[in-house]
């Protein structure tokens, strides 16, 4: 403590800036992000000694403690032990790796696949791996920042289009040499619009200009398409995306990531991706709970269907309070509040009546879509619905 008081201030100047950032003291301040929770069961979730509904997980399916994702995690760890000492590229590559890619890609109707330890390092390994300087990127504007930090290092040029709109796209690629090789990067659903990609206008594009075309489909796995088979599935265009990247930790219940495409593909990001060269292979426990809730996702189709009777049921109660939800279309569905102090006071008052759900402001949205994210997931019982109302009609009453 008095050594703590007698600590002289750092002139070095990145010191300086750690000590007196505004946005860091207003975080801290506000708890807005970094929230430390003690406890989780189901869809319940348990801080500082309340008990919330957890309205902001991206786990649309519930399947993180479904019990043969916890029965494949206990036995890969008793058996492979935490981790495997390496990345794949050394000591660290084990068959269930193999294993667990192999069976992801068949289940999205590619030839190939890679697993990594997250799923950042994924998305981003899909610009890295296969953008050079000299290329084109044509790149959604509201795509995730794990996709802009890959256009940044792969040094290509970058376009940026207006948001899920394809002829914005068309217009930017007239413009461009044709003897550029070019890129276009797109999500299959909007993390935080819940918007759904326009894909067939996207890939006829794609298709006319010589696009490679890459989706992030972190959001779409799980939620669209035949068995939760994802965006592409879902439009019948899997043979017309390139590569199809994503997370393991939405609906396989898990931590990492993946990146699916044909065999040339896949093993030439893993002979120039630094994200997939250099970073530590997944653990025996995530690459086993992710595969066993493949499993259940092939085998057990009523969490799908429940997803999506919970989603409609929500979104109507939604739009019978008249909330603005950006024309959402899928199990993540935003309420936009516009304004940054309101929407704060609107997250506050969820949190005090029972409900965890995430405030998000400028950068992370556009200005004037100041907004709470919320996220419907299958597990959401009669029960965590009459808490959900409650809270959401007390918040509105307060605006």
């Amino acid at each position: 403590m008095i050594r703590s008081l007698l600590k002289k201030k750092s002139s070095n100047p990145i010191r300086k800036r750690c000590d007196n950032d505004d946005f860091t003291r207003l975080r801290k301040r506000y708890e807005i992000w970094y929230n430390i929770l003690q406890d989780q069961r189901g869809t319940r979730v348990f801080k500082d000694g309340k008990e919330l509904v957890m309205l902001a997980s991206n786990e649309y399916l519930g399947l993180y403690d479904h019990p043969k994702v916890i029965e494949a995690g206990k036995k890969a760890l008793e058996k492979w032990g935490g981790g495997t000492m390496g990345a794949r590229s050394a000591n660290g590559g084990r068959h269930f790796h193999i294993e667990l890619e192999e069976r992801l890609a068949a289940f999205l109707g590619k030839e190939a696949c890679h697993v990594s330890s997250a799923g950042y390092l994924s998305c981003m390994s899909s610009i890295t791996g296969f953008a050079r300087r000299g290329d084109a990127v044509f790149v959604d504007k509201n795509m995730h920042s794990s996709v802009w930090d890959g256009i940044r290092l792969s040094m290509a040029d970058v376009e940026r289009f207006g948001h899920n709109n394809p002829e914005h796209l068309r217009t930017l690629l007239e413009q461009l040499d044709p003897g550029i090789s070019k890129i276009l990067a797109i999500e299959g659903i909007y993390s935080m619009e819940g918007h759904i990609c326009n894909l067939p206008d996207f890939t006829a594009i794609a298709q006319e200009f010589d696009c490679f075309t890459v989706m992030d489909d972190a959001h779409g796995l799980g939620v669209l398409g035949k068995q939760g088979r994802g965006t592409a599935n879902h439009f019948g265009l899997t043979d017309q995306v390139d590569i199809i990247t994503g997370s393991l930790s939405k609906s396989l219940g898990s931590t990492g990531g993946f990146i699916a495409g044909d065999a040339a593909s896949i093993e030439y990001l893993r002979t120039h991706s630094k994200q997939v060269i250099f970073s530590a292979a997944l653990s025996p426990c995530q690459t086993a709970c992710a595969m066993a809730a493949l499993n259940v996702m092939e085998n057990e189709p009523e969490w799908l269907e429940k997803l999506w009777a919970n989603t409609k049921r929500y979104k109507a109660f939604l739009d019978e309070l008249e909330l603005d939800t950006w024309e959402s279309e899928t199990p993540a569905i935003p309420i936009i509040i516009g304004d940054r102090e309101k929407a704060y006071h609107f997250w506050k008052n969820l949190r005090e009546k029972g409900v965890f759900a995430i405030f998000a402001t400028a950068p992370g949205v556009p200005p004037g879509k100041d907004l709470v994210r919320t996220a419907i997931s299958a597990r959401h019982s009669e029960a965590d619905f009459e808490i959900i109302e409650n809270a959401i009609r007390y918040a509105v009453s307060r605006m």
